[in-house]
């Protein structure tokens, strides 16, 4: 099971879908989107909002 590297939270699929398009593809560790948050200085609500985006362009990582 995939856990937050930083809080060890159990993760998502969204969560290690949002990982991988903003910080780095080939990951095999990711954070939360809490901790992601936090790590790039934003909003979960901001991330959340740029996921949507990124799924109604069809992004693979959010399907």
């Amino acid at each position: 099971m995939n856990v937050c590297m930083k809080c060890g939270k159990p993760l998502t699929r969204i969560d290690i879908g949002a990982y991988k398009k903003f910080i780095n593809r080939g990951s095999t560790r990711f954070l939360c989107k809490q901790c992601l948050a936090d790590h790039l200085g934003v909003s979960v609500e901001l991330i959340d909002r740029k996921i949507e985006e990124f799924r109604q362009q069809g992004c693979t990582l959010f399907l």
